[in-house]
């Protein structure tokens, strides 16, 4: 926005090179935003410029233009409605509630091991067995792993307010988590092993820059997580899950952030390894995740009312739309609201993520699913 305005700015025509009748009447130096009072007037009514964008003043025009934008706002934000994204108090946490977290975790990813994922003992691939003697596709059994797994998902989200009515917060998520974790993990234990097996569409990865290129694109894409996302005491259930109503953060750059976050590493991923299995994976994540876009809104329009309202007309679903046009007026120390624990959290667990690649892909072809 700035950069067409300024463009916009320098196209228009000089004073020098306007009639004598139509050059612009000198403006003495004034601080910050004070032009957009245009120039003075005798003390007549009939002379008196209409405060207005749409000024007659080609110069002023772009000033005020400039000036209305969000991005540029000297305003005060108006007052939240929802809650602030990615706050960490480090004072109020308890150690307590960490270990109690990190024993739910082991005790989480034990029964996981023995339940599912070990071949002796577990169900997993026996599940991706009778999945996979649906169709001799790796297309096709992509995509039905893909519709098991958004079912059962956004199934359950949908279910929320009621299960927690019936069974209590903490007994729905867990019952949640329980059924959404060995789905996941076998989809993705799926992708890796047989990514590709597809039909060879293009192959790019000799392109030179290509690979830091979409490397950064799959590194960005992990700041787009929803803020509840970084809410552990509560995705454990240690702390009363809740649903929330973000408005700070990402969420002022898109309302939907993890379908964001998920189309760009669809494409970086797609354009890497190019075959058709990357491009069945990568319809059906994108296809949950729009979904998830009027589901969660609807989910948070019941919950929240007028509430959710106010923040639906301040934000976008489109990324920075709302930033654009003016909806969505960002404070002046917005950077602020990155500069905190749990993005440094996910800085390291992305960079971590990606060293080691080598090592979940031995752990992956080692299941033989």
């Amino acid at each position: 926005m700035a950069c067409s305005s300024s463009t916009f700015l320098l196209s228009l025509p000089s004073s020098s090179s306007l009639p004598h009748h139509h050059r612009l009447r000198p403006i003495p130096p004034t601080p910050s935003l004070s032009l957009l009072r245009g120039p003075r007037f005798p003390n007549s009514t009939s002379l008196k410029p209409k405060s207005s964008l749409f000024s007659p003043n080609p110069r002023l025009f772009s000033v005020k233009l400039l000036a209305g934008s969000s991005l540029g706002n000297t305003e005060d934000p108006p007052t939240l409605v929802g809650e602030d994204s990615a706050a960490f108090d480090l004072a109020k946490q308890k150690i307590s509630s960490w270990i109690y977290f990190a024993g739910i975790l082991g005790t989480v990813l034990f029964v996981l091991d023995v339940a599912w994922i070990d071949n002796s003992t577990g169900y997993g691939k026996a599940f991706i067995d009778a999945v996979s003697g649906l169709s001799d596709s790796h297309e096709v059994v992509m995509l039905i792993l893909l519709v098991i797994f958004a079912t059962v998902h956004s199934g359950l989200a949908s279910l929320r307010d009621p299960g927690e009515k019936l069974i209590g917060e903490r007994a729905f998520r867990v019952l949640f988590a329980g059924i959404s974790l060995p789905l996941v993990v076998s989809t993705v234990v799926y992708f890796i092993n047989h990514r590709y097996d597809g039909q060879q569409l293009w192959q790019l990865q000799n392109v030179p820059g290509l690979h830091q290129l979409l490397w950064l694109s799959s590194f960005i894409s992990f700041f787009f997580l929803y803020p509840s996302t970084f809410n552990l005491l509560e995705v454990a259930a240690v702390d009363k899950p809740k649903m929330h109503l973000w408005e700070t953060g990402i969420m002022r750059i898109t309302r939907h952030p993890q379908m964001v976050g998920q189309v760009i590493w669809c494409i970086a991923h797609t354009i890497w390894i190019g075959n058709s299995v990357a491009v069945a994976a990568s319809i059906g994540l994108i296809g949950h995740h729009l979904f998830g876009v009027w589901n969660g809104d609807r989910r948070l329009a019941i919950r929240y009312g007028e509430n959710f309202e106010v923040v639906k007309r301040r934000t976008s679903i489109i990324p920075f739309a709302a930033i654009l046009d003016g909806r969505q007026k960002l404070p002046k120390d917005y950077y602020k609201e990155f500069i905190r624990l749990p993005y440094l959290v996910i800085t390291a667990l992305t960079l971590g993520t990606y060293f080691a690649h080598p090592l979940m892909q031995a752990g992956s072809y080692g299941l033989h699913w």
